[in-house]
């Protein structure tokens, strides 16, 4: 048995300025900023939600903008094997720690590891 649930929105933005393009969206959608370089390497930034909302991230990247979402789970192999028998396909897995796949209708996605520490209550329990 596993569990997994959306967890994250991620605005991919391909840009030089991720601080400019975090600024803009923490203003659209109501959301304070909770950090402009999430790691340090200029490449995420982080809005505030509340516990029970999914995260709103934002990914500077070198391909087209758009907006992709994050399912985190508590067992990534078992997660990513249940999602390919539905039909997804694995693209690559980056950073030995999570997977980039595609949905039968071309939508890429990731599967990630557990993301916050309070891992309920909103979540898919898999047998």
């Amino acid at each position: 048995m596993h569990h997994s649930r959306l967890s994250n929105l991620v605005i991919d933005c391909r840009t030089d300025d991720l601080k400019e393009a975090t600024e803009f969206w923490s203003k659209a959608l109501g959301k304070p900023v909770v950090s402009f370089d999430q790691d340090g390497d200029g490449k995420y930034a982080e809005l505030a939600t509340m516990d029970d909302e999914m995260a709103v991230l934002l990914q500077r990247v070198d391909h087209e903008s758009r907006v992709h979402l994050d399912i985190e789970t508590d067992d990534l192999d078992a997660e990513v094997g249940r999602l390919e028998k539905l039909g997804a396909k694995r693209l690559d897995f980056l950073h030995g720690r999570w997977w980039v796949m595609q949905a039968p209708s071309g939508h890429r996605f990731c599967v990630v590891q557990r993301q916050r520490e309070s891992f309920g209550p909103h979540l898919n329990r898999w047998d």
